[in-house]
Parts: structure tokens; C-alpha cells; sequence
């Protein structure tokens, strides 16, 4: 056996080190990935939702249910980002995503508290996002039940002792889900999950698009070609449109019909949105492609992309939970607008109309991504 020699393994490691130092991409994923993890893991994932947006309609509009409504805000739990007149403009509000809860305080609300009865306040949810939903009603809840404890406590001090003759006032919160009335995890993940799938696949499998020929040395047979550069590049991206088109209708089915998942929209325009966002993600690939030397570069930069969008889009742990900073990081990612179309259509069955700022981002970033890519590909051919 031949005897262990520590100078030729020393001789190996640094030549490893060499091969590091050489290679400035993986050296800065090496430093990177450990800061963003932690960063990431600790901001964003985190179910303690506080500051949901929440809608008022406050037909009462006197002392006790502005009383009522400031327990709710100091609780932190709600912030209020609008007044409103009925039903459907809260309905509206939460179809577009821009309230997740509405408090409905009726007009005898005090008179109903002043004659020592049971005052309603209807609480309307989005049920769509299930871990939301139940901070709300466990966190309103306690407070109409602190709020009713006061009242009979102020009540009980004004009558004395015939108190047991009357009734005592308290205030009875009646809840009422939308979209997801049994408040199904599954409902909320589904449709989430699509949309991961969607633009992992097409993302990573385009990374590997032009690499790959360049590694083979196929890349430069091609240049030699009569091809141009641009017929080139759609060659390349148009296969994994169609792989693309066939993950999403292949998970769309699994969804229904295994999971149960109801879609309550119209399909052709979730296909048609979900051709919008797959042009922004093929267009990542496709720049990770031109900027990677090898595969395992192009491997390393789609990783180090999947992970802040699974955590920061939404898909996992509810953007109410995140800090305002992370919430404004997570707002520049594309998945997080195309998660919030699928769960849009799928659970609320809405229309291009309650959609249209999301469309707007997805269609500029896949353009202003996909223009990019397209230029540094030509570059890298010329």
C-alpha cells in the first residue's frame, strides 16, 4: 500500500483553489447564496400576519363604531385603506387584490348596544389565502370579545344592581368566506404551485439552451450557417413555449381532478396570461444562457433565482407577513403578479378587468427581459 503523501494532496487543494480563484461567477454565488438565505429566511418566512388592508363600512358612523374601529386598528393586526358604501365595492376592493378583509358596522349598531342587546358586525373574508383569513377572524375575535367585555362592564356600573334584570350588550361578529369557504390549504397551494412549475421548467431549461451548444462546440457550426442570429434565438426559445404550454395544461389537469381544485374563471384567459408570463421567463433563461460559460454556471445562477421566488412571490407565506422592504422586493418579481392571476381566476373567477395592472407588469418586464437577452445573444454570436 503506498503511504499517504499530504504534499501531493496540498498540490490537489490548491489547484482547486486555483480553479475557484479563476472563476469569479461561482466565487461570487459562494459568497452570495449564505447572505441571501439568511436574509431571506429571515425576513420572509414568517406566518404572523399583521397590517391586513382592510375595508370599512361603517353605516353607523357616531362614537361607538368609530371606537370599534379604532380597537381594530391599534390591535396592528388591521389597517384601514378605505371607506366604503356596500358590499360590492368590497367585493371589488378584494377582487382586486387590494383589501383582504371588510368590516360591515350596521346602523343600529349603538342603539342595539344602548338597549342592552347583540350588536352584528360582519366581518367579509378572502378565503383564498387561508393562513390570512384565520389571523382575521381569530385576531377580530378577541377584540369584539375585549370590546364586548367593556361594554358590559360600563353597562353593569351604570345599573347596579338591576343589571339581572336586563340584558347585558355585547357584539357578535359574524363572519362570512369568500372563494374558499372551508379555507382549504390546498386551494391556496395549487394554483401557486402551477405557476412555480411554470417558470422553473421553461427558466431552467432554456438556461441550458445556448450553453449546451457552446460546451459541445456545436454553437459555432451554427454561426457558419445562413441562420441569423435572431431566427436563431426564436428557434431556440419556441420548443420550450410548447413544453411550457404542456407542464401548465398537464398541472391544471392534475389539479382539478386530483386535488379538486375548482376553477371558477375562464381558461382561455388564464392561457393566454400564463403566454405573457412565459415570455418573461423564457427571456431569464435565455440572458442566464448568454451570460454562462458552462452548465453548471447556468445550473447555479437558475438556483440562486428559484429560491427568493418561491419565498417572496407569495406562493408559500403570505405577503401581509413580510416587512414593508421585502414586501417592495417582492413586488418586482414576476411570479408574484402571475400567482396572484392564477388564484385571481382559478378560486375568485375574475376577468381581465380586476387583472390589469398585473398583465401591464408581466407584459412590460417580459418585453424589456426578453429584448435584453435578445441583444446579448446577438453580441455573443457576433
Amino acid at each position: 500500500m503506498r503511504q499517504l503523501s499530504w504534499k501531493r494532496i496540498w498540490s490537489i487543494v490548491r489547484k482547486e483553489f486555483i480553479h475557484i480563484r479563476r472563476d469569479p461567477r461561482t466565487i461570487a454565488l459562494i459568497l452570495l447564496m449564505p447572505i441571501m438565505q439568511m436574509f431571506l429566511f429571515g425576513y420572509a418566512v414568517s406566518t404572523n400576519v399583521e397590517h391586513i388592508k382592510t375595508i370599512i363600512w361603517d353605516q353607523a358612523r357616531d362614537q361607538r363604531s368609530r371606537e370599534l374601529i379604532q380597537a381594530l386598528v391599534q390591535s396592528n393586526y388591521f389597517d384601514v385603506v378605505a371607506y366604503v358604501e356596500s358590499h360590492d365595492d368590497i367585493r371589488g376592493w378584494v377582487d382586486r387584490g387590494k383589501a383582504r378583509v371588510g368590516f360591515v358596522i350596521p346602523a343600529d349598531f349603538s342603539r342595539r348596544i344602548d338597549r342592552g342587546e347583540t350588536a352584528p358586525v360582519q366581518v367579509l373574508l378572502d378565503g383564498s389565502d387561508p393562513t390570512t383569513a384565520s389571523t382575521v377572524l381569530s385576531a377580530a375575535g378577541a377584540i369584539v370579545q375585549a370590546k364586548s367585555a367593556q361594554l358590559t362592564a360600563v353597562t353593569l356600573e351604570r345599573r347596579g344592581m338591576a343589571s339581572g334584570k336586563l340584558g347585558l350588550p355585547r357584539i357578535d361578529l359574524r363572519p362570512w368566506v369568500w372563494y374558499n369557504p372551508e379555507m382549504k390549504s390546498v386551494n391556496f397551494n395549487i394554483p401557486g404551485l402551477i405557476g412555480v412549475i411554470l417558470q422553473n421548467i421553461t427558466m431552467m431549461l432554456t438556461a441550458f439552451a445556448v450553453v449546451r451548444e457552446r460546451e459541445r462546440g456545436t454553437l459555432e457550426q451554427l454561426i457558419v450557417t445562413p441562420i441569423k442570429p435572431f431566427e436563431l434565438m426564436w428557434g431556440k426559445v419556441i420548443p420550450y413555449i410548447v413544453i411550457g404550454f404542456a407542464d401548465l395544461l398537464l398541472a391544471i389537469i392534475v389539479g382539478i381532478l386530483w386535488f379538486g381544485v375548482p376553477v371558477h374563471g375562464n381558461l382561455l384567459l388564464l392561457l393566454a396570461l400564463s403566454f405573457i408570463f412565459l415570455v418573461g421567463a423564457l427571456g431569464i433563461g435565455l440572458l442566464i444562457s448568454t451570460i454562462s460559460r458552462t452548465q453548471l454556471q447556468a445550473m447555479q445562477l437558475t438556483m440562486f433565482l428559484v429560491m427568493p421566488n418561491i419565498l417572496l412571490s407569495g406562493f408559500m407565506f403570505p405577503q401581509d407577513a413580510m416587512l414593508g422592504f421585502i414586501q417592495k422586493i417582492s413586488a418586482l418579481i414576476p411570479l408574484t403578479y402571475f400567482i396572484e392571476i392564477l388564484r385571481a381566476i382559478i378560486l375568485k373567477g375574475v376577468g381581465i378587468g380586476y387583472l390589469l395592472f398585473q398583465v401591464f407588469y408581466l407584459l412590460v418586464f417580459g418585453l424589456a427581459i426578453m429584448a435584453i437577452s435578445a441583444l446579448k445573444f446577438r453580441k455573443n454570436l457576433e
